[in-house]
């Protein structure tokens, strides 16, 4: 049995029902593999339609970076619109416009509908360290403007030092439609929801072979479901399971800690009004106070997703440097998560096979909370027969990373240090 990882979200989840593992056959309309936020979100945009679904869960609901990430809800994409719009073009780039901010207002809209308690928090700021950095951010704030999200506003060091206890960053602005959760929580209640609609999900199911054809297989250990659609939706922790996406795509670990549990006017004289933080560096630093009034920090990355031996000595000094006045506080709480990080920095969507019944969403490269609430979206209404949005997603280019699997993490984490040294310099 594969439990959660050691997780502050782990530590403090709201119960769970029993989920056993799948036995036997059996047939669905919707058989979805992993129980992550693509999954969940997919599965319960499908059961609502009256679609019966059936998710299989290597783990544990939530048990990847669903349940082990930042908790922070920023708009767009890991690679933001105009990036698209150099590929596609301005008309083409519209529909990704239009879809950038639509994640935001699909998790709100689920926590609403379904009573989900996760400790929704809104604001998030987005912090910088250099001039250049605030130009980026003032492009962007034009950019989502462009694009009907007029919700942003630009902050000087005095303006960001009343929201940020620390004088480390130049300025920064503002995402008043941003904000944080509970991440581990926001899956649960989705998945309660899911359930809730006469979905079923197994955990500690993981798969181990698709049988593609006009009615696919999927196989597990112990059983098999044969449906009508498939979604993938594993990311990565997905493995080997399918060659061609794999390719494609390369795991990356990312190191979190909380702390103790902080005084009130601790976590007051930290972030005054209670927004979440993200700084501008390539290799950002994010942070946040949980519902329980620790500090939750996180950055760094490890490619291939190896587990470093110890996270909070990554960690602690980026914590420390930020905000001085925590200088040998006690971290309760420290992990890796690991995400799935595409050549491009965009999602890679499609099917397999000749069908068109295996559907597949994955490569949120780092910023996925919103993009994998989208997805789910844009993957039922494929399903359904709306495949406009899905088709727009499906003809981005999916890159193999420069001398396949061998060479692509010294080649990624050559890239990333290069980018590392302009932040460093202000270049």
């Amino acid at each position: 049995m594969t439990p959660y990882a050691p997780t502050y979200y782990a530590a403090t989840a709201n119960p769970v029902p029993d989920r056993p593992a799948l036995q036997g056959d059996i047939e669905s309309d919707i058989c979805i593999i992993g129980a992550g936020y693509t999954g969940l979100s997919t599965g319960l945009f499908l059961a609502e339609q009256g679609f019966k679904v059936t998710i299989l869960e290597a783990a544990k609901v939530g048990y990847g970076a669903t349940g082990r990430n930042g908790g922070q809800i920023v708009n767009s994409y890991s690679r933001d619109i105009d990036t698209i719009e150099k590929q596609v073009g301005m008309d083409g780039a519209k529909v990704f416009g239009q879809m950038a901010f639509e994640g935001n207002r699909i998790i709100r809209e689920r926590i609403a509908k379904y009573d989900i308690k996760c400790d929704l928090k809104n604001g998030g700021v987005f912090a910088a360290f250099t001039a250049k950095q605030m130009g980026h951010l003032d492009h962007q704030r034009k950019l989502w403007a462009r694009h009907g999200h007029d919700q942003v506003e630009m902050l000087d060091k005095k303006q960001l030092s009343e929201i940020v206890g620390t004088d480390v960053y130049i300025g920064g602005s503002i995402d008043h439609s941003g904000g944080h959760f509970h991440s581990l929580n926001l899956a649960l209640g989705e998945a309660a929801a899911i359930e809730s609609l006469g979905g079923v999900i197994h955990e500690q199911s993981p798969v181990i072979k698709i049988e593609r054809g006009a009615h696919p297989v999927v196989r597990t250990a112990n059983g098999s479901v044969k449906a009508r659609i498939v979604v993938v939706a594993g990311n990565a922790y997905l493995g080997n399971l399918v060659p061609e996406l794999n390719a494609k795509s390369m795991p990356c670990g990312s190191q979190v800690v909380t702390t103790a549990p902080l005084s009130a006017e601790m976590a007051q004289s930290l972030l005054p009004q209670d927004y979440c933080v993200e700084d501008c560096n390539y290799l950002l630093d994010y942070y946040r106070l949980t519902g329980d009034n620790r500090l939750l920090f996180g950055g760094g990355v490890i490619y291939g997703a190896r587990d470093p031996a110890n996270v909070e000595a990554i960690i602690r000094p980026k914590l420390e440097k930020t905000f001085p006045q925590l200088k040998g506080v006690k971290i309760d709480f420290a992990w890796t998560g690991n995400f799935l990080l595409t050549l491009s920095r965009l999602p890679q969507v499609g099917t397999l096979g000749q069908h068109n019944n295996i559907f597949y969403s994955q490569g949120c490269s780092g910023h996925g909370i919103t993009y994998t609430h989208l997805a789910g979206k844009v993957l039922s209404e494929a399903i359904m027969g709306q495949t406009d949005r899905f088709n727009a997603f499906a003809k981005l280019p999916h890159y193999p990373f420069p001398g396949g699997e061998l060479l692509r993490i010294p080649f990624t984490a050559a890239g990333a240090a290069y980018y590392s040294l302009r932040d460093k310099f202000g270049i």
